[in-house]
């Protein structure tokens, strides 16, 4: 065993975060800790790690185990590169021992230049700064909060590979589900100050956690007819005198007391919008550079009313520079932006909008809507906060008395009661829990506007994207049919592969002389192939239909998803068929005409 918690009880003001509960971790173990914003997953990680006392029982850890931290909001010294931030708590011997590695780590983690000053980094580049300085230190335990978090695509690829080969336990703080599901071997729930852990992986854990409601539940349901039983026989006047019959009432009496199993909860969000007319946003031709570094190069495209657009690519390439344009709120250097006279648009921000941290939630909320007309009826603002999971008590107390995660889902609460028709998305889902995450979904896809979304979380972008914008280095943008899994797979694809074009001009330039004719394979294929595409794309759609009603059933999810890529590959090798044919159709009959 590397560490033990035993009847810990701790409270923040007056929540009480953990009442009583028990964790331990052994070697190998890997940990993912889940729960609802707030609930207290950060504190825990923090009073594991000794930084911060209990209100109530012990921490124990072996006085030879290694423990490295990676906090949520990592301090650092301002006047510190980059490399002395990484090694600032090691000695010297250590950082020339360790120096090409740190080097070679910061690289894979975007961050270039290990002579950069600290002061001059993003808050997306000091967290990667901080992960660094957590991985290289020689540890048994790693404890990390949020870690994918301002990571792309390559960088959280690397960090599962860098995690699976890690020997020593783990616990993570982490809402990405595919890192849970191909990282962790034990999930861990926090909630209503309780720990409920599974020996699983995401997806076995969302099958156990529902055998553990079905449970209680029927226990619930075998309570409750008890109770009836008894109460009808205390009502027909039977008296406690016979030894038997104090028993039976005292048995009651237990029943009674017992208490139901609390309900989970749930965010729950009705899709509220404004008219939109048909012009909504169109980019003309549009470049934009900051000095040498060019991050868009004459793009065009006009938005449609339902995109729904998957914007990945490398951090510093113009993913943000693109969504701040798209919503008007930057020129581009050349070009032009059209925005419809009815378009509204919701822009949320990866830096979030300025909080008064001493307003209350109420207020704040309030004085951007009384109340807001859904799909499902019209609400108050202090029925959506409610559906939102900000209950009555949560309402009068300041913003600043709130998690991170907390003030991140009232920040996007505010954006969606402005009531917008167009979903601009900048990394959405850093600091939202898994329970939070779902519900977006859900909203997103019956949303009536278009939704752009910049997001490294694969899970939300398989389950929102129906086309991927990839950002590149030099202003490129790409574009991919399909989700998260399909432009993945094609970006997989053999790059040194030549195009259909390059094929046919591998047979040398020289025209054919040889008369054209389809072999009777090719004529049988030629006449039906028609049929056989329109066959492949409505299963395609089917599968789309399927991946949209499933909710948040991972494991239906992965399986249709792993369906969809399977059939739209077909689609594509037989639509490069049909081109093809018809090409030789086509060529067929220019020959018999000449």
């Amino acid at each position: 065993m590397l560490l033990s918690a035993e009847h810990l009880s701790i409270n923040f003001g007056s929540r009480q975060l953990l009442t009583d509960v028990n964790f331990y971790l052994n070697a190998g173990e890997k940990v993912g800790i889940i729960g609802v914003n707030g609930t207290g997953k950060s504190t825990l990680l923090r009073v594991l790690t000794g930084l911060q006392e209990p209100d109530g029982g012990t921490v124990s850890r072996d006085p030879n185990v290694q423990v490295s931290f990676l906090p949520q909001n990592p301090e650092m010294r301002e006047d510190a590169t980059v490399l002395e931030q990484v090694f600032a708590s090691f000695p010297k011997e250590f950082r020339a021992l360790r120096e090409y590695e740190a080097r070679s780590m910061l690289s894979k983690l975007g961050v270039a230049d290990s002579e950069q000053l600290v002061g001059t980094l993003s808050g997306g580049q000091r967290k990667r700064v901080a992960l660094a300085a957590a991985l290289i230190h020689p540890s048994d335990v790693l404890i990390l909060d949020e870690p994918t978090n301002h990571l792309d695509t390559d960088m959280v690829t690397w960090l599962e590979d860098y995690l699976q080969k890690f020997r020593g336990g783990l616990i993570m703080v982490t809402h990405d589900r595919y890192f849970l599901e191909r990282v962790v071997n034990r999930i861990t729930e926090l909630s209503r100050g309780k720990l409920y852990c599974y020996e699983a992986n995401y997806s076995q854990y969302l099958e156990l956690k529902a055998q553990r409601l079905e449970m209680a539940e029927a226990s619930e349901r075998k309570r409750q007819s008890l109770l009836r039983t008894e109460r009808e026989w205390i009502l027909r006047g039977c008296r406690a005198r016979t030894t038997k019959s104090k028993d039976r009432v005292a048995r009651y009496e237990t029943l009674k007391e017992q208490s139901a199993p609390e309900q989970e909860e749930t965010a729950r969000l009705g899709a509220a919008s404004s008219r939109l007319g048909r012009k909504i946003i169109t980019l003309n031709d549009v470049s934009k550079s900051f000095e040498t570094n060019t991050v868009l190069s004459h793009f065009s495209y006009g938005v449609l009313r339902d995109d729904r657009i998957g914007i990945v690519g490398r951090n510093g390439v113009g993913k943000t520079t693109l969504l701040r344009i798209l919503a008007g709120e930057l020129r581009p250097d050349s070009g032009n932006v059209e925005i419809g006279e009815t378009v509204k648009i919701g822009h949320f921000t990866q830096e979030g909008r300025e909080l008064d941290l001493s307003q209350r939630v109420y207020d704040f909320i309030h004085e951007i809507a009384d109340e807001v007309r859904t799909d499902e009826g019209t609400f108050s603002a202090n029925q959506m906060m409610e559906r939102f999971l900000f209950p009555g008590d949560l309402q009068s107390r300041p913003i600043g008395t709130l998690s991170g995660g907390e003030r991140r889902r009232l920040y996007l609460l505010s954006i969606l009661m402005s009531a917008p028709n167009v979903l601009l998305l900048d990394e959405p889902t850093n600091d939202l829990d898994v329970t939070t995450l779902a519900i977006l979904e859900e909203y997103l896809q019956s949303f009536p506007g278009p939704v752009l979304a910049v997001s490294h979380d694969r899970f939300f972008l398989d389950k929102l994207a129906s086309s991927i914008f990839e950002v590149r280095q030099g202003g490129e943008v790409a574009r991919c049919t399909g989700n998260w899994s399909d432009w993945a797979r094609k970006r997989r694809e053999d790059p040194a592969a030549p195009a259909p074009e390059a094929k046919k001009r591998a047979g040398g330039d020289k025209p054919r002389e040889k008369k054209l004719k389809f072999t009777y394979q090719e004529q049988l294929e030629y006449q039906h192939i028609d049929e056989e595409l329109a066959a492949l794309e409505a299963a395609v759609k089917r599968c789309q239909a399927a991946a949209e009603a499933c909710g948040s059933d991972y494991i239906k999810l992965q399986r249709i998803t792993e369906e969809q890529a399977e059939l739209k590959a077909d689609l594509e090798k037989k639509t490069e068929r049909w081109m093809y044919l018809s090409e030789l159709s086509e060529k067929i009959a220019a020959q018999s005409r000449a």
